[in-house]
């Protein structure tokens, strides 16, 4: 009989695992919300399971009582490697002692894969984007972040939160905000509020042309986002680029619906190349693209 792990606080205590600004750490310790956050990754069955930064194992632990394949926790705090190491009782369970920033997750663990962290708050949107430039590579992702970020990442258009982060993501996946915590949910509290979004990789995904001509794109019309779309992508085309994608020059980027971004991507793809791309069509979401694995 697998022996039971000893309470979180302890944990923390017996490692000297207070949490570090320097790491972005705010510990999660209630076991009902790292379950409930758990069941959101569902279902877990022959998948292969990452979790970033587990600091002390609260979430860990959610996820080991699912019947995942294997469960691989990436973490750079070695206090936190030590206080882990009684759960790899388990032998689904591997620590790796890494910055997740560099690994690489194909090679780290097989498909199918599922990511399910709460990411420290000062590398969550590097993450992310490093993600969805391969979001073939997964069946789902449930990731916490700071709230403001978790609304950008799921917000519509014309909204004050939508810009160049809900369009990379929602080009990608299927956005949605599952759940909001309050700072008293966490140890220490931070000073900002979090929220766990689920990311849905759409089954054809763009390929790596696309999504690089989309960043471009996005960086520029948001970049300048007060501005008229003709003056803010003048170094892309400006107003040719969007009368050749049938857009009105005189828009702003926050009212272009994902759609809209797909054609002009496009239509900037097709330009460059002087020739027809196979890409986007706005009633089936996705460009096809052939991955492996």
């Amino acid at each position: 009989m697998t022996e039971t792990p000893s309470p979180l606080r302890e944990v923390i205590a017996r490692h000297d695992l207070a949490a570090r600004k320097s790491l972005g750490q705010h510990f999660l310790l209630d076991l009902n919300l790292t379950a409930r956050i758990a069941r959101f990754a569902a279902p877990f069955t022959d998948h292969h399971v990452l979790e970033i930064g587990p600091g002390p194992g609260g979430l860990t632990r959610a996820l080991l009582a699912t019947d995942a394949a294997s469960l691989t926790a990436v973490e750079l705090d070695q206090r936190a490697i030590a206080a882990l190491d009684p759960l790899t009782a388990d032998p689904r369970l591997r620590l790796v002692a890494a910055d997740a920033r560099q690994i690489d997750i194909a090679n780290l663990l097989p498909a199918p894969r599922l990511v399910v962290a709460n990411l420290p708050y000062n590398v969550g949107t590097p993450l992310l984007i490093s993600w969805l430039r391969e979001a073939h590579r997964f069946a789902r992702l449930v990731l916490m972040f700071q709230r403001e970020v978790a609304d950008r990442i799921c917000a519509a258009p014309d909204t004050p939160a939508y810009g160049r982060l809900a369009v990379l993501a929602q080009t990608t996946c299927r956005a949605e905000l599952c759940l909001r915590l309050p700072p008293s949910a966490f140890v220490p509290p931070p000073e900002v509020h979090s929220a766990v979004v689920r990311l849905t990789p759409h089954p054809i995904q763009p390929g790596a042309d696309f999504l690089a001509a989309l960043e471009r794109i996005t960086a520029a019309a948001f970049g300048q986002r007060r501005k008229m779309l003709r003056s803010a992508l003048k170094p892309l085309g400006g107003a040719d680029l969007l009368d050749a994608a049938g857009i009105d020059p005189a828009r702003r980027a926050e009212t272009l619906t994902i759609a809209e971004f797909t054609v002009l991507t496009t239509t900037l793809l097709s330009r460059s190349a002087n020739q027809p791309i196979l890409a986007h069509n706005p009633t089936t979401p996705h460009p096809p693209q052939p991955h492996e694995g």
